[in-house]
């Protein structure tokens, strides 16, 4: 996106230096807003300072800014609200829904507006992805800012403005509505990328929103999962490691995969001989940088967003410096490979031409494919010492669509994704568009291969995917990072069948709790009286309508009491058991007295008719018991699913 030079406006006054002497416009009406039960106006956010955050979502420089949003939510947590202001710039952004799965995606915990066609935006006059404007506590307009690197200017302003406006600050928190509920419950949150390993017989799966690495066979069953889910940068082993949502993968050999740890700004080095994690490249900062070569630990980089290993070098989409680098593993150094640094599409010597947001790479030995998301172009790069930055598809920044063609009639909008087949044929995750398209990079004709004229979920030969991420190839058999569908799924080139991978966790590597406190789903259940005495404890789990439980899957569940009222058998209270039938009854001792019973359940459940569509339910349940001398001698925990966000 266009970063212009930081340009902070404050409007003087004779006591305050920063208040506003211009009233701010007010938020139009007929908007949809998001995290908030109904619209505000600003007479409901007097007396508060509110920020407002001009963004796009597919915009690197609006993602690169959403840490340092949260820094200052927290830090002036009683006199901040910012207030999203999502102005799209692709037609696919403008839809709420897809925002609504962003802030998911990206946690956001404040006011969204879909200001999808650009009210707010005029309003204001912001001119750029990502904008800021500032308004006081009494309702008028301080300044705005362009660009991202927000966080030193702006704490320095607001720690004023708290100071100024000290006794006309309103410290009541803004009630929220947070877009939480509707996660889907699969075994993967937005996976971003897939790498298929035929030779290994593996397919390791980025599960992004996860903050992990999953390992399965090419059938989906799980042989191990790295990183303890929390996010975070901590190398080690495979259960302590942390990743922020990472995204490219890339194999070196047998033993050895690269990661490109999007958010930590790392590349990182999975050993999976040993089984351990190791950061390789990067400090962990996010850097615009001049820098053309540096050593790779102490040189930042800039969402790495995808890899490709060739010839003992990693090549990586830097998609937040707009470049292609690399990183050479036996120098322990980075150097620039491709691209200017210039948001520009632009062909012509690879380090003088321009790039676009790169996000995904594949290779045929010659050439590099870049899928240069936001031109909505798919690029090249000759491998050569002296080689040139092209264009297969794509026109311009601003230039976006669904046209199938050839040359420079072909619109895509926002790929993520390239594969190259054996043949010739690149194979691109058309992502905004929701579709697989085929990309001859000779003729330069683009033809739609698989997906509708709709988001969704549906297997078969008409398929149907919702803003697939990531492409790998393995044996005929072409893997989706279905992203927003959170599954991966799998396309027989030959028949053009496509099914979604159900993933078999036999042993429970998935739903893996990490050390500490427990973040997940807690149900409270309402009060019971039971009598003392021997007695039972009656589970009884019910499935959505249509659902039935996953056989290859087993279901768990841990029992824990906090005082001596209810006592289950060691035996009885941790179980894993495949295809249950419920109620299950557990064997218990009351006595007299009161006691919270918690259960720990893992819950995998399938369509009964499309049982490629499996999710997982992780819930705790508390239930408070009251143990008396009279009464039923069962305890009845009864727990009904809730039916699963899928199309």
């Amino acid at each position: 996106m266009n970063t212009p030079a930081a340009t902070a406006v404050a409007e003087t006054g004779p006591t305050r230096a920063f208040a506003g002497t211009v009233p701010a416009p007010e938020f139009p009406a007929g908007l949809d807003w998001l995290n908030v039960d109904e619209p505000l106006t600003l007479a409901d956010l007097r007396g508060k300072i509110v920020l407002l955050d001009f963004w796009t979502y597919g915009c690197i420089n609006c993602l690169h800014v959403i840490p340092e949003l949260k820094r200052l939510e927290e830090k002036y947590a009683e006199e901040l609200v910012v207030v999203g202001v999502h102005s799209a710039k692709f037609e696919n952004e403008a839809e709420t829904e897809n925002i609504r799965r962003i802030i998911q995606r990206y946690e956001l915990e404040h006011p969204v507006i879909n200001d999808n066609q650009f009210q707010v935006w005029n309003a204001y006059g912001a001119r750029a992805w990502p904008t800021f404007a500032l308004i006081d506590p009494r309702g008028n307009v301080v300044g705005k800012h362009a660009g991202e690197g927000i966080y030193e200017l702006f704490d320095q302003v607001l720690g004023q403005m708290v100071q100024e406006f000290a006794g006309e600050i309103d410290p009541t928190p803004l009630e929220l509505v947070l877009e939480r509920e509707s996660l889907a419950t699969s075994p993967l949150l937005f996976p971003g990328k897939v790498l298929a390993d035929p030779a290994g017989d593996r397919l390791f799966i980025a599960d992004s929103n996860h903050n992990r690495i999953v390992i399965t066979g090419r059938e989906g069953r799980v042989q191990a999962v790295v990183g303890s889910g929390r996010e975070g940068l901590a190398d080690g082993p495979f259960a302590s490691a942390r990743f922020f949502r990472p995204q490219g993968l890339a194999l070196a050999g047998p033993d050895t995969l690269y990661v490109a740890d999007t958010e930590n700004h790392v590349i990182r080095l999975i050993d999976l001989g040993a089984e351990t994690v190791t950061t390789v490249a990067g400090t962990g900062e996010q850097t615009y940088t001049q820098l053309r070569q540096g050593d790779a630990l102490s040189t930042p980089l800039n969402s790495p967003w995808d890899l490709y290993f060739q010839d003992g070098l990693l090549y990586v989409a830097m998609a937040g410096q707009h470049q292609i680098w690399v990183y050479d593993p036996a120098a322990s150094e980075v150097r620039v490979f491709a691209g200017s640094g210039r948001e520009e599409l632009a062909d012509g010597p690879r380090l003088q031409g321009g790039l676009n947001q790169p996000s995904g790479l594949a290779g045929n030995g010659d050439t590099l494919f870049v899928a240069d998301s936001e031109a909505s172009a798919i690029r090249t790069v000759t491998l050569g010492p002296d080689g040139d930055l092209g264009t297969i598809v794509g026109t311009g920044l601003f230039d976006f669509g669904d046209e199938d063609g050839v040359g420079d009639e072909v619109r895509l909008q926002h790929p993520l994704g390239v594969a190259s087949a054996p043949e010739g044929i690149l194979y691109v995750a058309d992502t905004y568009n929701s579709k697989i398209k085929r990309v001859d990079p000779e003729t330069r004709e683009a033809r739609t291969f698989l997906g509708g004229a709709r988001a969704g979920w549906r297997d078969g030969v008409k398929p149907l995917f919702d803003e697939p991420g990531g492409l790998s190839l393995g044996d005929g058999i072409l893997y989706v990072a279905d992203t927003n569908n959170h599954v991966i799924r799998a396309v027989d080139l030959e028949s053009g069948e496509t099914r979604t991978l159900v993933l078999i966790d036999e042993g429970g590597l998935l739903t893996r709790q990490p050390a500490g406190e427990y973040e997940g789903k807690v149900v409270t259940l309402p009060p019971q009286s039971v009598a003392a005495g021997e007695g039972t404890v009656r589970l009884d789990v019910g499935l959505p309508a249509g659902y039935k439980l996953n056989d290859l899957a087993p279901f768990s569940m841990a029992w824990e009491s906090d005082g001596d009222a209810v006592t289950l058998a060691a035996a009885d209270a941790e179980q894993t058991l495949t295809a249950p039938r419920f109620p299950l009854e557990l064997p218990a001792t009351f006595t007299a007295g009161e006691s919270t019973l918690t259960g720990d359940l893992v819950i995998y459940y399938c369509g009964v008719e499309a049982q490629q569509l499996c999710m997982i339910e992780q819930v705790r349940l508390v239930l408070p018991v009251e143990v008396s001398v009279s009464g039923e001698p069962t305890l009845v925990v009864a727990y009904e699913l809730p039916p699963p966000p899928v199309q």
